[in-house]
This record gives structure tokens, sequence and C-alpha cells, in this order.
């Protein structure tokens, strides 16, 4: 089952965010049904029902979509937002066991951390030469830096070899050193 996830401003322009899915237990016939919401930026609140089947989360996720709506909520488009990519400089060309460890997890604790504040997802990840590069979209991405910063300190991955840029979702190619600042050299995705 899918997730809805949608966004809408206050009055004060501050940008608000409500998701909620199904998750199934394996093997199981009832899951639990989630329900998340919050400022963008903030951890946010959760609300989950358990034991629930899955006719019973279709019913819910339809009811959560009709009331978003009724509310100001909306789905936010890909152009809407913008790329936040991470890049680790990397000491070979091709990367090592050691990196792909370092990308795996970085991606796993990017995805919990952003997630739960409405930030964003992480796309993909790739490795070009001496670099990672994971790629992030996001409806906030000056937020998102903060939030990746706090995130991979404190998951202490290695904050020495880290580079952070940001791009408007219609060129990725337009890249701008969010950290650190002032950029020793250009930053690129290849």
């Amino acid at each position: 089952m899918s997730i809805i996830r949608t966004y809408r401003r206050d009055d004060a322009g501050t940008l608000l965010f409500r998701e909620a899915w199904f998750t199934s237990y394996e093997g199981e016939e009832v899951g639990q049904f989630v329900v998340n919401h919050g400022t963008v930026g903030n951890l946010s609140k959760t609300e989950t029902a358990k034991d629930v089947n899955e006719a019973t989360a279709e019913g819910l996720l339809a009811a959560f979509g009709e009331a978003c709506i009724e509310d100001g909520f909306a789905a936010i488009t890909d152009a809407d937002q913008g790329w936040v990519i991470v890049q680790y400089a990397l000491k070979t060309a091709e990367g090592t066991d050691r990196d792909r460890y370092l990308e795996s997890t970085a991606k796993e604790a990017l995805t919990g951390h952003l997630a739960w504040r409405g930030l964003g997802t992480v796309e993909s990840s790739d490795f070009a030469p001496r670099k990672l590069n994971i790629r992030i979209l996001s409806p906030e991405p000056k937020k998102a830096v903060a939030a990746i910063k706090t995130c991979l300190r404190g998951a202490k991955l290695d904050f020495t070899k880290l580079s952070i840029a940001t791009a408007p979702f219609e060129d990725v190619n337009k890249l701008r050193q969010a950290y650190p600042l002032p950029a020793k050299t250009p930053f690129t995705l290849d």
C-alpha cells in the first residue's frame, strides 16, 4: 500500500506536513496504520493504530486523504522541491568496501532522520571518481542541510570528508555549496 504525503503553508509561511501509511507484519494479516505530522524541520508527532487489516487500512488511508484536502494539504510536486546532494570525498577512484558501508549507513540514517521531520526523501546514490554522492529531494533544502549535518554527526559518519550542496529541481547541475563554507573547490557530481 502506498504512502500519502501532503504539505501546506500556514498563514505565517511555515511549511507543515502530514503523511500516512500502512505496514503489514510479515506473515500476518494485520499491520499498523501510521499517521505522522508536524512542522517541516522539527521532529513530528506520530499516531499508530495497531492490528489493522488491509481493508480497514485502505478506508483509513482514503479518509486521511480527504481530511488533508479539507484542511488545505496537498501533495507536493517534484518541481516544487529542491535537490540536496551529500558528498563524501573518497581515498580511491572507485571506492572500497568501507565506502560502500558508508553509503548504506549514511542512506539509512538520512532516510529516517529526514522522513520524521518532513524534510524529504533519499532518492539515489552513486560513486563517481573519488566521490560518493547521495541525492535527496527536499521541500525545504536549507532546513534539510542543517538536519543532514546533525544526523551525520550524530551517526558518527566521517564528517571531515563531507560536503553538501543544493540545486533547483529542474537543474541539478546548478549546484551551490552549502557546507562547508567558504567552498575550497567547486562542487561537482563527477
